[in-house]
């Protein structure tokens, strides 16, 4: 039996940096889960006998202790990882051998929820990243570059926090907005604004798969088809939960899909995802340069999983559900998917 964890708590503040939480902490998106699962006759455990459809609490567990020996009591065996994880985070105390996991270890992502530690790794390893500059709360500011330039907290969540300033002027406002907020810690980054496409590539973990009916074994992580994304805002991709991403991205036709720089980033992706030891998807965000060539600007360690498994929800498709279909993939077939790729913490 599955039980799906939400985020009750906000993440502990790593070397003065804060991961915003999402009003919510994911409990929509794991309600979606949780009903697409149920509507599909996979057996869920949940907090209460009758859930509402309506109600995303009636779904999901919080990732407290508490929480988790409740969905523990009431049957359940696999925990849907849907919120964020660091290192101590109370899951770990259910790592045995009686427990399956669907998502990432915890350790990786308190790790790599870093963008600028995730940035210096790939870089160091030939995968082309956009120039950034480290900004700490009290340092003069010296940035020298061109302009525009992105602002980026270092443990972000989307494009949350996330603006493009035009001159230095905008450039100190900013700053001094986002260090007076204390919403993101006492360090943010300055990377290099991309001018050409932006898409968007869901990074599966290596594993057994089910394609067009047919069985498929990857040995390394791999690339579902990417997703082009536009009518941006300033410069930067709305958050989906203010703007819906089927208003503001489509897969990448065939013909684009099999381009050379389309082709060669894909690589990279799955590159970086090897490196990161992904045990569940990932999402790599990617913009060209006004040569084409395409850069890894943010990764994301737990992709949006929203999905339409709810009458009030059938416009919430995720970037990764939009990929997925591409290869065939409805909603729950990239559940199920996910779901065939669960692991124990004793493997």
């Amino acid at each position: 039996m599955i039980a799906i964890l939400y985020q009750k708590n906000l993440p502990p503040i790593r070397d003065g940096i804060q991961k915003p939480m999402k009003p919510g902490g994911y409990s929509d998106s794991g309600a979606d889960i949780a009903c697409e699962l149920h509507n599909n006759n996979i057996k869920i455990s949940t907090p209460v006998d009758n859930p509402s459809i309506e109600n995303n609490l009636d779904w999901v567990f919080p990732d407290t202790e508490e929480g988790i020996q409740n969905a523990i009591n009431k049957g359940a065996t696999v925990f849907w990882l849907n919120t964020v994880l660091y290192k101590t985070h109370p899951i770990e105390k259910f790592f045995n051998l009686n427990n399956y996991f669907v998502g990432q270890l915890p350790s990786v992502v308190d790790i790599y929820d870093d963008k600028w530690t995730t940035n210096k790794l790939l870089k160091e390893n030939g995968i082309l990243i956009p120039e950034t500059t480290l900004i700490t709360e009290g340092d003069t500011i010296n940035y020298k570059g061109d302009f525009p330039i992105v602002v980026k907290p270092i443990r972000g969540r989307g494009s949350q926090g996330v603006s493009l300033v035009k001159n230095e002027k905008e450039l100190n406002a900013k700053l001094s907005s986002l260090f007076l907020s204390k919403q993101y810690g006492t360090s943010v980054y300055l990377e290099q604004f991309l001018s050409g496409q932006e898409i968007t590539i869901t990074v599966m973990p290596s594993g057994s798969y089910i394609i067009n009916n047919n069985k498929k074994q990857f040995t390394t992580a791999w690339c579902l088809p990417p997703v082009k994304r536009f009518n941006h805002q300033n410069g930067i991709a709305p958050y989906n939960g203010t703007v819906a991403v089927i208003k503001n991205s489509a897969l990448l036709d065939n013909s684009e899909r099999n381009s050379n720089q389309i082709i060669a980033v894909c690589k990279h992706c799955e590159k970086a995802a090897e490196l990161l030891h992904i045990k569940a998807p990932i999402r790599i965000d990617c913009r060209a340069d006004e040569k084409g060539n395409y850069y890894l600007f943010d990764v994301n360690m737990k992709p949006n999983m929203t999905g339409p498994s709810r009458p009030q929800r059938k416009n919430q498709d995720s970037l990764s559900s939009l990929a997925a279909r591409g290869i065939g993939w409805n909603y729950f077939d990239l559940l199920k998917n996910m779901l065939n790729q669960k692991w124990t913490a004793n493997l």
